[in-house]
C-alpha cells in the first residue's frame, strides 16, 4: 500500500519593516496570539540556525503566531555606522515599532537571547502594556558586573577594526564555548554582522547595561529566565538576579546541551 506524500512545511514568508536608518527584515510563522523574538549581538536568525541548539520552533507549534527579526544591521536588515542606533534602549524603540506593525493594541509574549533579552527589557520598560509574558535568555553581565565585560567589547571593537571579524572568531574559537555548550564544534560559527558595522555594534553593547533594578522591580510580566552554566559573558549571576528582582520570574539553569536544546519546549510550555 502506497505511503501518503508527506506535507511539506511551508516556507516563512519574508517581510521588512521600515525605520528610521534602517530596514527591519523578519519572518511569521504559526497562528494565534504573537509572540516576538529577539537574538543576540553578531548574529540573526539564520546565524542562530548555524549555531543548531537555539530552536525556537515549538513556540510557533504550540498555538503561537512566532515573528523573528533580524535587528538592524545584523543578518537580512540593513543599518548605519552609528553607535546610537544599536543601544539596548535604541533596539527596545525597533522592538517596540515591530509589535505595533505586526500586532497593533494586543499585547504579546517577547522572547530574546543575549543582546535580544536586553532589547525586551527596556521594550517591556518604555512600554509594560504591549507585553503578556517574557522569555530572557543568557542575560548579560548587568550593572556592577558590567564593567568587565564593557571592556571586552572594547576590546573585541579594536581587534575587528586592526585584523578583521575572522580574528574575532578566531579568537573567541581558542577560548572554547561554554562549558554547558561541550560537543559543540567551530562555536561560534561566523557572525552576521558586515565587518565594517561591527566595530559599531560592538561599541554600543559596551556603552549599553540593562534597566535599572528597581524599574525591573516594577514589572509585572511573568518571566521565564534561561541561563547555562559556564560562561561569563552570559553569567547565570545575571539571570539569578533579575529572577529575585521581577517579581513573577522562573529561572531555569542548564548544565549541559541536551538540556539547553529543552528550552524552546520549555518556553512553549511557558507561553502556552
Amino acid at each position: 500500500m502506497p505511503m501518503p506524500a508527506s506535507t511539506p512545511t511551508p516556507t516563512p514568508t519574508p517581510h521588512v519593516l521600515d525605520r528610521p536608518n534602517a530596514r527591519l527584515a523578519y519572518h511569521a510563522t504559526g497562528e494565534g496570539p504573537v509572540a516576538v523574538y529577539a537574538h543576540g549581538a553578531l548574529s540573526s536568525r539564520d546565524h542562530e540556525g548555524r549555531m543548531g541548539f537555539m530552536d525556537w520552533s515549538p513556540v510557533a507549534a504550540s498555538g503561537r503566531r512566532l515573528v523573528e527579526f533580524d535587528a538592524r544591521g545584523h543578518g537580512r536588515s540593513t543599518g548605519r555606522a552609528v553607535e546610537a542606533d544599536y543601544t539596548y534602549p535604541a533596539l527596545g524603540d525597533d522592538l517596540l515599532a515591530l509589535c505595533d506593525h505586526v500586532a497593533p493594541g494586543s499585547p504579546m509574549a517577547a522572547l530574546g537571547s543575549s543582546m535580544g533579552a536586553a532589547t525586551v527589557l527596556w521594550a517591556a520598560v518604555k512600554a509594560p502594556q504591549r507585553f503578556d509574558r517574557l522569555v530572557l535568555v543568557i542575560p548579560g553581565p548587568a550593572w556592577q558586573a558590567r564593567a568587565e565585560r564593557r571592556s571586552g567589547l572594547e576590546a573585541a571593537a579594536d581587534l575587528v577594526e586592526r585584523e578583521g571579524g575572522a580574528a574575532l572568531v578566531a579568537a573567541m574559537r581558542q577560548v572554547g564555548p561554554p562549558s554547558a555548550l561541550a560537543g559543540v564544534e567551530d562555536f561560534p560559527p561566523e557572525f552576521d554582522v558586515p565587518e565594517p558595522l561591527m566595530p559599531t555594534v560592538l561599541r554600543a553593547a559596551a556603552a549599553s547595561d540593562l534597566p535599572d533594578p528597581a524599574v525591573l522591580r516594577t514589572l509585572p510580566h511573568p518571566a521565564l529566565i534561561l541561563a547555562w552554566e559556564g560562561d561569563p559573558s552570559h553569567p547565570a549571576e545575571t539571570a539569578e538576579a533579575l529572577a529575585d528582582l521581577m517579581p513573577a520570574a522562573r529561572l531555569h539553569v542548564s548544565r549541559d546541551l541536551a538540556d539547553i536544546r529543552t528550552w524552546g519546549s520549555r518556553a512553549a510550555a511557558f507561553l502556552s
